[in-house]
């Protein structure tokens, strides 16, 4: 897989999979313009790149502002000359005091509800309905967005994510068949439990070995292994694979749940 000629925007590549997206892709050719809501990583992400010898520029930008996600498509085409590679990864419980991110349906409050769709599935829509035109211009493009397996099976507890990821698996593959003709390919993947500062900031110490008990590999994912997978789906070698849903998971939703015949 290589990159070279093409610039590409990471939304929260500031760290996790983003970060390892990001990286990735200016290891093997790219520009990339890393955006993140915290300036700080955005700016060590970019310095890691250039250290390596890459290309790279920091952008600060709230994905939940429409303004913001404006500005960040038209800054990586102005500095970066294009944009071939959208990945919409940015996402992140809301903090508000006395709400919790997890609660069952009828317990979940509406504005953890509304916040989490808007982090998680309109600014993807948003993202992909500006990036559509300057792709549409170049006649050609790819994007990624991170969905979930919480978003093609329900977990207990956290409905307002199930629904956005899901949202973002039904979005994917809408404009997947509404712009294959002008050469712009969209895909998502769906991450199982990965190793990132989201899900160690979610889960108590205890949730983490469950997972390594659920997931057949026995680990958690890391997130260079997500971004090979994105990175895939953005190069060339995945000229003909749009409006899919990639799972990468360790095999853990592999299994029907049922009780094991055999020792795990």
């Amino acid at each position: 897989m290589r990159f070279e000629g093409k610039a590409g925007l990471v939304t929260g590549a500031g760290s996790g999979i983003g970060r390892a997206t990001a990286k990735g892709f200016a290891a093997r050719g790219g520009a990339v313009a890393v955006a993140d809501i915290n300036g700080d990583n955005a700016n060590r992400v970019v310095a890691e790149i250039t250290a390596a010898g890459g290309k790279a520029i920091a952008i600060i930008a709230d994905v939940t502002r429409s303004g913001d996600i404006d500005m960040m498509i038209s800054r990586t085409v102005h500095e970066l000359g294009r944009l071939d590679f959208l990945h919409n990864n940015a996402f992140g419980f809301s903090a508000m005091p006395g709400v919790s991110a997890v609660a069952a349906t009828a317990d979940t409050d509406d504005r953890m509800w509304n916040a989490t769709l808007d982090v998680g599935l309109t600014a993807v829509f948003r993202a992909i309905k500006r990036a559509v035109p300057v792709m549409r211009a170049q006649g050609s493009g790819s994007i990624v967005n991170t969905a979930s397996i919480s978003g093609l099976y329900a977990d207990y507890g956290i409905v307002a994510y199930n629904a956005a990821k899901a949202g973002v698996v039904n979005l994917t593959r809408v404009a997947a068949i509404e712009y294959a003709r002008l050469g712009i390919r969209v895909n998502c993947i769906c991450p199982g439990a990965i190793d990132t500062p989201l899900l160690a900031g979610a889960a108590q110490p205890a949730m983490l070995k469950k997972f390594n008990e659920v997931i057949p590999m026995g680990r958690l994912g890391r997130p260079e292994e997500m971004a090979n997978v994105i990175l895939f789906l953005a190069s060339d070698l995945a000229s003909f694979v749009t409006g899919s849903a990639y799972v990468a998971d360790g095999g853990q939703t592999a299994k029907t749940g049922s009780p094991s015949f055999l020792p795990e």
